[in-house]
């Protein structure tokens, strides 16, 4: 079967190559991918991968067997899930049936594929740090794939939502996207100086995670869950620890994966289906133009989850 495969040592470093074809084990299903999204740490992974691999966590597809044991969707059941440890930019997979999820008829294959990761992690991101009704959280990178889904996900929970990018449009995006707005910052030392923050998300690390920690008021939650400046974080251990009830949890969503996140994936489905979670997507390609795709991602040059299909 074709797959996209990293090419060591060449650039772009990806291409369509022939792989030999999944044999699914009894506890898992064999799908027909139809679309897959690109995610930043996949993508920078597997372009400057030094072995040949098939990459690739999220996917919308067709069940084509199902698993013989446990429970699994019929065959010809449209589904959405994420592959582990990686290989869903190919045609077909083989998957446990606890890391799918039926997509529900109004929602098309292209925006389940962009769901799995990115929405999974800021859903699970803000559930993490408790109740947020009437709470003010501030989302650092909210103009990528995890932050557009938190600022989302956290106006529909009640909270108050700041955001930190350098996108002049993002007020635009987000307004649009129908996010109750505090304000959007370009940095976080702007965030930080307007005002204190219930919560904190982070994805950037760094820098950004270091200043983003002393934005909490009493009893605030700063969520880290990537690090995507891949910089080293240094902060005064004092001065959080003087923060009455602060707290920094970590999350990383290899752990949840590791068992069963079909009820979070039909959440999720559930929540586009009636209109309150929009999927932005900043371009939908055949997957012959992976290689693009990866470029203009890893150049932060979209606006929006991008999105391949394959035919």
């Amino acid at each position: 079967m074709r797959a996209v495969v990293t090419v060591p040592g060449s650039t772009p470093g990806l291409a369509l190559g022939d792989v030999p074809s999944p044999i699914p084990a009894p506890e898992e299903a064999l799908v027909r991918v139809t679309a897959f999204s690109l995610n930043a740490g996949e993508t920078r992974t597997a372009l400057a991968a030094d072995d040949t691999y098939v990459p690739g966590w999220d996917f919308a597809g067709i069940v084509e067997q199902p698993a013989a044991v446990g429970d699994t969707p019929a065959r010809g059941t449209r589904v959405f899930g994420v592959v582990l440890p990686r290989g869903s930019w190919a045609e077909r997979i083989a998957v446990r049936p606890g890391l799918l999820a039926r997509i529900p008829d109004a929602v098309t294959d292209e925006a389940a594929s962009a769901l799995p990761v990115a929405a999974t992690t800021a859903l699970l991101a803000l559930e993490s740090a408790g109740p947020l009704i009437g709470r003010r959280v501030l989302i650092t990178g909210a103009a990528g794939g995890v932050g557009r889904f938190a600022c989302q996900l956290a106006t529909y929970a009640g909270a108050s939502v700041s955001a930190v990018s350098r996108r002049s449009d993002l007020v635009d995006r987000l307004t649009a996207d129908g996010v109750r707005l505090d304000g959007v910052f370009g940095s976080v030392p702007e965030a930080v100086a307007d005002a204190g923050y219930d919560v904190v998300l982070d994805g950037v690390g760094g820098d950004s995670l270091a200043v983003a920690l002393t934005a909490l008021t009493t009893d605030g939650v700063c969520v880290s869950f990537g690090n995507g400046s891949q910089q080293p974080t240094r902060f005064d251990v004092d001065a959080f620890n003087r923060t009455r009830g602060a707290r920094l949890v970590g999350l990383w969503l290899g752990n949840v994966l590791a068992a069963d996140c079909a009820p979070i994936l039909a959440r999720l489905a559930d929540l586009v289906d009636r209109g309150s979670l929009h999927v932005p997507l900043d371009a939908t390609l055949p997957w012959t133009q992976v290689a693009t795709a990866a470029g203009r991602l890893t150049q932060r040059r979209i606006d929006g989850k991008i999105v391949l299909t394959v035919r």
